[in-house]
């Protein structure tokens, strides 16, 4: 499945285990990596401790923006497991036992499915199941939230599944920079300034660099018009020393 419009993208960690150390995350440099190979992008990431109020309040703010959401963590059956209420409230629908949920566990742990297990059949109202290759016990998708496990073995492969079913690939990001030297970065503000109104549909960045070769990096990150722009801006910068950088 191929789209002609990249898509942003937004990542959801929780647990107190990843935050206090215990656990180290593994999810964000995975999910940059699924998601960029893709053609799309990971616009922004948030770590959330095991706290109902903080869940439910991050939870009500990403379901009003427009991209979508992967959501790793807490949707177990133990206690501490807060993150299928949480979406259900954020989402303003009731939390109720899903009957494909409640067969897929049924038919996976029989009598002992009850009374603790069956919990995780308890999603938001509307919700889609999301299959689980690993074990069977499945994520499930609500206001265009993909609610998946803490565990990368399960998480990972769930996701790419995701991303192949429903968003396909774009056209990859690249980005272009120049290497500037001897300017301070203060003085590129006004170019940078400039250069954000003529070319809207790139994002223009200034990465400096200290040490032996201080250095500022101006460029941009996109999918079309970078040469364009990358031409314009070593003509602007003039007389400066710049030196083009290998595109990525």
């Amino acid at each position: 499945m191929a789209t002609e419009t990249p898509q942003r993208f937004g990542l959801i960690v929780i647990g107190d285990e990843v935050l206090n150390g215990t656990r180290r995350d593994q999810h964000l440099e995975r999910f940059k990596e699924m998601i960029g190979s893709r053609g799309h992008e990971l616009a922004w990431q948030w770590m959330l401790p095991d706290d109902p109020e903080v869940i439910t309040a991050h939870l009500r703010f990403s379901m009003a923006r427009a991209e979508p959401v992967f959501v790793c963590g807490g949707i177990g059956a133990t206690p501490d497991d807060h993150t299928r209420g949480c979406a259900a409230a954020a989402a303003g629908v009731a939390l109720t036992r899903h009957p494909e949920a409640v067969a897929l566990l049924e038919e996976k742990f029989g009598e002992t499915a009850y009374p603790h297990r069956i919990l995780m059949a308890e999603l938001p109202e509307g919700s889609a199941l999301i299959a689980n290759p690993v074990n069977r016990i499945p994520g499930f998708r609500v206001a265009d939230h993909w609610f998946l496990p803490g565990f990368p073995k399960m998480a990972w492969p769930m996701a790419a599944q995701v991303l192949e079913t429903h968003y396909g690939t774009g056209s990859p990001q690249r980005e272009v920079a120049l290497k500037v030297c001897g300017i301070p970065e203060s003085q590129l503000i006004p170019v940078m300034e400039s250069f954000g109104a003529r070319f809207p549909a790139l994002k223009m960045f200034s990465l400096p660099h200290m040490g032996e070769d201080p250095h500022i990096l101006l460029g941009f990150r996109g999918r079309a018009g970078l040469d364009e722009a990358l031409a314009a801006l070593r003509e602007a910068l003039g007389e400066a020393a710049v030196e083009e950088v290998a595109p990525r």
